[in-house]
């Protein structure tokens, strides 16, 4: 609960929250929770009302000092989300019924968990009633908070848990490649080495690069295998050059390009960014293809850099059972959901519940499919 000295406001640009204010209460060393992460997605218009990404970002004052900060966005679209409420959406139109605009917790275009209230004072279920009072009083018709850590405490009636299920790498103090593969099986482990000696004999090389030793034409190619990736299937890239430009600028000391030559030529890369502990895998693209190029890039050489920089987890990005057999174990997310519109709730809640037990079914099976040794 929130005392009577706290007021709640929403603003609607990160320009008029103070970085000091931020940096003060963002404990975390996830890249992604920064100011400049945020800052860089508005300013290079990625995220902000034309494209339909409305900053709404919830502030939390106590006796006129700010205690805490939620990143949220007024959407009028679900997409750049990956928890998928599409069917939902399809519902309430069937029944012309507005399911837009909703209220929307998260980092955008960034499937990562963390804990998205930024204090150290109040827990995100302390924002529970607050948020839907606000939905109430200014037309928004649902709010969602997405991979966020799990509420320990009991749930209101009508705020609904969904789950997903990802696949994260564990650093269990291995020494070197060769020590992490010893715990496959063997049928895995030849696998896995027969994948990475392919790279060789297609005579592959690639570089590592971090920080300062990424240069603008490295982040000019990059860019030019995101937008590729995405043309392939049809679509517009989330994120503009812009973006990215900005973050090598502010950012850069949390930044891991991976590039791919063949014969002199840059064919493929992945970019990553990291922090003291995790590694998070987010963009790869290629300008040809090559067999099993993709799993040395974005898996591999990412699990390589853990184990040398001593970092415990790496997050490769949401979806993919490929990456179980590579020792990628399923881990299980969490967000929370409040709906307006009373007719719907105990639908939803029963898909709710109904998606709890399969995701943890899910889960289940996954772990059986893991390469290593019983």
């Amino acid at each position: 609960m929130l005392s009577s000295a706290t007021v709640v406001d929403f603003i609607n640009s990160i320009e008029n929250i103070n970085s000091n204010d931020w940096h003060k209460l963002n404990s975390s060393t996830c890249p992604f929770l920064g100011y400049d992460f945020f800052d860089a997605l508005e300013k290079s218009d990625c995220a902000t009302k034309k494209q339909g990404w409305q900053a709404h970002h919830l502030v939390v004052k106590t006796n006129n000092s700010v205690s805490a900060v939620m990143p949220m966005y007024l959407k009028n679209h679900s997409w750049g989300e990956y928890v998928f409420d599409w069917a939902w959406a399809d519902a309430f139109q069937q029944h012309n019924i507005e399911y837009y605009p909703k209220l929307v917790g998260t980092i955008p275009f960034t499937p990562v968990s963390s804990n998205k209230l930024l204090s150290s004072t109040h827990q995100i279920n302390d924002l529970f009633q607050p948020l839907i009072e606000h939905c109430q009083h200014n037309n928004i018709n649902s709010w969602h908070i997405l991979f966020c850590n799990e509420v320990a405490t009991s749930l209101p009636e009508d705020v609904y848990q969904r789950n997903t299920v990802q696949f994260h790498w564990f650093n269990r103090d291995y020494k070197n490649f060769d020590d992490y593969l010893n715990t496959f099986t063997s049928r895995k482990r030849k696998n896995t080495r027969k994948e990475r000696q392919s790279i060789s004999q297609q005579k592959i090389q690639t570089r590592l690069l971090t920080n300062d030793e990424i240069t603008p034409k490295d982040l000019k190619f990059f860019y030019l295998t995101y937008q590729l990736t995405y043309l392939k299937r049809g679509h517009q890239p989330h994120l503009n050059y812009d973006f990215f430009e900005q973050l090598l600028n502010s950012m850069r000391n949390n930044m891991l390009l991976i590039i791919a030559n063949d014969e002199q030529e840059d064919v493929a890369c992945a970019l990553f960014l990291y922090d003291d502990s995790h590694l998070y895998g987010r963009y790869w693209g290629c300008t040809k293809d090559y067999k099993h190029l993709h799993f040395e890039l974005c898996y591999y050489l990412g699990i390589e850099f853990c184990i040398n920089k001593h970092l415990t987890v790496f997050n490769p990005g949401t979806q993919g059972e490929h990456k179980i057999q590579r020792g990628f174990e399923p881990v299980l997310t969490h967000s929370y959901h409040w709906i307006k519109h009373v007719e719907f709730k105990a639908a939803i809640k029963s898909f709710c519940l109904e998606e709890q037990k399969h995701m943890l079914s899910y889960q289940q099976q996954c772990q059986q499919m893991l390469p290593f040794k019983k």
